[in-house]
C-alpha cells in the first residue's frame, strides 16, 4: 500500500477531484421521476397564477437563490399586508396606562378592604402605645427673660398682620423680634381684613393683650396707640406715614441697615404687609424674642381660652376608655382648598362645575389664563391633593387605631360633607367636632369669626395625644412647634407621606395586611421625626429646639406655662 501524501505533487499518483455534475443531483434521484410526474399532474389541474408561482419557486429552489430573494419577498408581503389595514382602528388598540397613584380610587379600595379591616382584632390600644420615644428628660423650655430697664426708644413701629389666624401669629412674633432688635416701641399689630378669611377681629379679640404686654415689658416696649403729638405731624392719617415694602424673608441686617436710619429720622414708620418679612435664620437674640413672643406671651383671650379648655375637658371625658387620650385631625377639605388644588375626586359633573365656580369666585382668571393646563393626575402623584375624610379614616385604621378611638376633627366646612364624611363616621363613630361638642349657644359669640373658631380648634388639637396633619399650612406649622414645646421636644404628630399614600390608595390589588404594614411603617416614621432640631432655614415656630429649649439628660417632668 502506498502512504497517503497530504502535500500536492506533480506526479500522477494523486487522484483528481470528481467532475462537477451537469445538473442538480435531485433530478437524477431514482425517485425524482415519480415525484416529478405527480407534481406535473397536480400543476396541470391548477390555475395560471398558481402555475406561474410554482414555476418561480422551482427556479429559485433549483438555482438556490432563495437566500437572496427571501428578504425581498418578505418585505413585499408586509407592504401588501399593510396596504390592506385601515389605520383608523389604531387609536382603539393603543391604551395609555395612567401612572400609579394618579387616579382617585379610594372609595373602591375602602369597599374592598372594609370587611377584613372590621374583622381585624390585632390592634391593642394603639393610642396608648403609639410613641416609642421617651416622653420626658430630653428637652425643656428655657427662654431667658430680661429683668432690667430698657434704653430710650428709637421710635415707633406699626405693622399690619395679614392672612388668617396663624399667619397673623407669624407677623406678631416677627414684629416683636424686629422691634426689640431695633430698640423700637411696637404698636399693637393691626389685623388686615382678608378677602378669604373675612374676619374683622382685632388683636384683643383673639389674644390676651394685657398678658402680652406684661410678659414682654422687660424686653420690648409695646403700646396700643401712637402718642398724639407724633400723629399730629402726619395729620392723624396713617397713610401719610412712610411705609416700608420689605421683601419676603429679609435678613435682620436689612432692618439695621435700611429700616433703622429711617426710623431714627421719622420716629414713626409703617411696615405693611408684614407676615413672612423676616428670615428664619437669625442671631440668637432675635430668635430669643421670637420664642418669648410665641410660646410665652401669646395667650388666647379669656373667652376663647375658656371655650377651648371646655372642649378639651369634654374630649377627655369621651376618651375615658383610653385614659383621656384622643386624636386630633386637621382636615383641609373645604371647597376652596379642593378647588385650589385642581384635583379630581369622584363627584362627576357636579363636582367639576362646583370647582370651576369656586376657582372663578376666589381667584378670578388665575386658572383660565391662556396656556394654563390643569394636571390633576400629576398633582395626586406629587402628593398635592387634599386627603378626603375617607382616606384619613383608612390611614388611621391601618395605623392601628380601632373604631372606639375618640377623634376631634378640626376643619372648616367640608365640601359635599354628607357624602364625604359618611365613611369616616363609619370607621370612627366617636368622632367629634366643636359643633358637636358645644351647643349653638356656646359657639354663638365665635360663629361668624373664622379666626376665633380656628383658635378653639387650635386649643383642642394642642392638648391631644396624637395630632394628624393632612395638608400643611400655617395651622399645623405652629402646632408642630407648640406641641414640641409642651411635650419635651416631641411633636407627637403624624405627618403622612402623601405621595406614598396616593399609590397605596390607587392599588386595588393590595390586601389589608399589606396596606396595614405600610401604614404602621408610616406611623413609625412620624415618631422618629417627632424630635428634630432646627436647621438654619427651618422655622423656629415648628422647631423650637435648640433656640427655645434646652437639652437635659435628667428625667424630669417640666412644668411649663401653657400658652394656648
Amino acid at each position: 500500500m502506498h502512504a497517503k501524501n497530504r502535500l500536492p505533487s506533480s506526479g500522477h499518483n494523486t487522484p483528481s477531484p470528481p467532475a462537477s455534475p451537469l445538473r442538480s443531483p435531485r433530478l437524477r434521484h431514482p425517485r425524482a421521476g415519480k415525484s416529478a410526474g405527480k407534481f406535473a399532474l397536480n400543476v396541470s389541474n391548477r390555475s395560471v397564477a398558481q402555475r406561474v408561482a410554482w414555476i418561480v419557486l422551482s427556479v429559485l429552489l433549483r438555482r438556490q437563490g432563495v437566500f437572496l430573494f427571501a428578504p425581498l419577498l418578505y418585505i413585499s408581503g408586509m407592504l401588501f399586508y399593510m396596504g390592506t389595514v385601515s389605520f383608523d382602528v389604531v387609536p382603539d388598540v393603543i391604551k395609555v396606562r395612567k401612572a400609579p397613584g394618579s387616579v382617585y380610587r379610594s372609595p373602591v379600595l375602602y369597599a374592598k378592604l372594609r370587611h377584613e379591616m372590621d374583622a381585624d382584632n390585632s390592634s391593642s390600644d394603639a393610642i396608648s402605645t403609639i410613641w416609642k420615644h421617651a416622653k420626658g428628660g430630653d428637652w425643656r423650655p428655657c427662654i431667658n427673660k430680661f429683668s432690667g430697664g430698657l434704653p430710650e426708644s428709637n421710635g415707633y413701629i406699626y405693622v399690619e398682620a395679614n392672612g388668617g389666624l396663624n399667619q397673623q401669629r407669624t407677623s406678631i412674633c416677627n414684629a416683636v423680634a424686629v422691634a426689640g432688635y431695633l430698640n423700637a416701641t411696637l404698636v399693637i399689630p393691626n389685623f388686615h381684613f382678608h378677602s378669604i378669611w373675612r374676619d374683622p377681629s382685632k388683636f384683643s379679640d383673639i389674644y390676651d393683650e394685657e398678658f402680652f404686654v406684661k410678659t414682654l415689658e422687660n424686653d420690648v416696649r409695646i403700646v396700643d396707640s401712637v402718642p398724639g403729638y407724633l400723629m399730629e405731624r402726619f395729620d392723624y392719617n396713617l397713610t401719610n406715614v412712610f411705609n416700608f415694602r420689605i421683601k419676603a424673608w429679609a435678613p435682620i441686617q436689612y432692618y439695621k441697615d435700611t429700616v433703622l436710619p429711617r426710623l431714627l429720622e421719622e420716629k414713626f414708620i409703617r411696615i405693611s404687609p408684614f407676615a413672612n418679612r423676616l428670615s428664619f435664620d437669625a442671631p440668637p437674640e432675635v430668635q430669643r424674642l421670637r420664642c418669648l413672643a410665641n410660646y410665652e406671651a401669646l395667650r388666647f383671650s379669656n373667652p376663647l381660652l375658656t371655650m377651648g379648655e371646655t372642649l378639651v375637658s369634654r374630649m377627655k371625658e369621651k376618651s375615658a376608655k383610653h385614659g383621656g387620650k384622643y386624636i386630633s385631625v386637621h382636615l383641609r377639605f373645604e371647597e376652596d382648598m379642593v378647588a385650589f388644588s385642581c384635583c379630581v375626586y369622584d363627584g362627576g359633573s357636579k363636582e367639576r362645575e362646583d370647582m370651576i365656580a369656586a376657582r372663578e369666585r376666589g381667584w378670578k382668571g388665575k386658572f383660565t389664563k391662556p396656556g394654563r393646563v390643569l394636571r390633576p393626575g400629576a398633582n395626586r402623584v406629587n402628593g398635592k391633593c387634599p386627603l378626603t375624610p375617607l382616606e384619613v379614616g383608612l390611614m388611621l385604621r391601618g395605623m392601628g387605631f380601632d373604631n372606639d378611638t375618640s377623634i376631634f376633627l378640626a376643619s372648616g366646612r367640608i365640601y359635599d360633607s354628607e357624602r364625604h364624611m359618611a365613611p369616616l363616621l363609619e370607621m370612627f363613630p366617636l368622632l367629634q367636632t366643636k359643633e358637636m361638642l358645644a351647643s349653638p349657644e356656646e359657639l354663638a359669640p365665635f360663629k361668624n369669626y373664622s379666626s376665633r373658631m380656628a383658635a378653639i380648634d387650635y386649643t383642642v388639637c394642642l392638648h391631644s395625644e396624637v395630632f394628624v396633619t393632612t395638608q400643611g399650612g400655617n395651622f399645623p406649622h405652629f402646632l408642630l412647634g407648640h406641641r414640641r414645646y409642651l411635650f419635651n421636644g416631641h411633636s407627637k404628630t403624624i405627618r403622612p407621606d402623601k405621595r406614598k399614600l396616593a399609590v397605596y390608595f390607587d392599588n386595588l390589588k393590595i390586601g389589608w395586611k399589606t396596606f396595614k404594614r405600610h401604614m404602621l411603617s408610616m406611623r413609625a416614621h412620624s415618631d422618629s421625626k417627632g424630635i428634630e432640631l432646627k436647621r438654619p432655614n427651618d422655622s423656629i415656630y415648628s422647631f423650637p429646639c435648640p433656640n427655645c429649649m434646652c437639652h437635659t439628660n435628667k428625667t424630669e417632668d417640666s412644668k411649663t406655662t401653657s400658652t394656648a
